[in-house]
């Protein structure tokens, strides 16, 4: 078996690569996760996508997303997640007949903060894995926010938000680009660093604020809350940069 794994950015059809329009009309089934109404917006968002790139009938078959479970260490809670995903794929699979080739859509780029990558590991037998690379979150955020990702000569961490609240700012780096938080961690950052924050970029809700972070903190955090609210959902991430 042939396994694509297609990178497409953030949201906007617009960003698929040609690479990308063609591995998925090459597929024999397309896999889409159903993660329930709170996230009915990043299906209706793939739908929309598969709608405008796809030149032929595709078949399409949506599986229920295991939820993470929190009883446990975040690593075993994880490989266990991981372990009943790939589960998941493989009975969607057989249900289809086992067809040769089948793709996946991944948000972003499969090489950065997303796991598909190793949940493809798990599969056995082995198939024929091919990825497909999109365009990155952070390279959407550093082009909404018209600035370069490091500053001259300057080293660069890309780290989630629970690595920086655990362990904090790592020595010697000048700027953090900063995922998967969840509101909670510009709290205990210093005040005048600078933050360039982004969510939902290259969409039509793409809210973007850059400035001083003690200056706005609380700003940050309102339209966050707002944004989810609003939307049910949220895709956001900032760099942080010590002055």
């Amino acid at each position: 078996m042939k396994l694509s794994l297609i990178g497409i950015g953030c949201g906007n059809p617009d960003h698929l690569t040609i690479e990308a329009i063609a591995a998925l009309n090459r597929a024999d089934l397309i896999l889409l996760p159903d993660k329930g109404e709170e996230k009915a917006a990043l299906a209706h968002l793939r739908a929309k996508l598969l709608a405008r790139h796809l030149t032929r009938t595709v078949p399409q078959r949506s599986f229920a997303m295991p939820k993470r479970r929190k009883d446990q260490g975040y690593l075993a809670g994880v490989n266990d997640w991981h372990d009943e995903i790939a589960a998941c794929w493989l009975s969607e699979i057989a249900q289809a007949g086992h067809p040769e080739h089948v793709a996946l859509l991944v948000w972003g780029d499969p090489s950065l903060y997303d796991s598909t990558l190793r949940i493809a590991a798990r599969i056995s037998p082995a198939p024929e894995i091919r990825v497909v690379p999109g365009i990155t979150s952070l390279s959407m955020l550093t082009a909404a926010h018209r600035i370069p990702l490091n500053g001259l000569g300057d080293a660069v961490a890309i780290l989630p938000a629970r690595v920086l609240r655990e362990k904090g700012w790592p020595e010697g780096i000048a700027t953090l680009a900063v995922f998967l938080d969840d509101g909670s961690t510009l709290a205990d950052q210093p005040e005048d660093c600078l933050i360039w924050w982004g969510a939902y970029l290259g969409m039509e809700e793409e809210a973007l604020i850059a400035g001083r972070l003690g200056d706005l903190r609380d700003e940050i955090a309102t339209t966050r809350a707002a944004l989810r609210a609003q939307h049910g959902w949220i895709m956001d991430l900032y760099l942080l940069r010590r002055p």
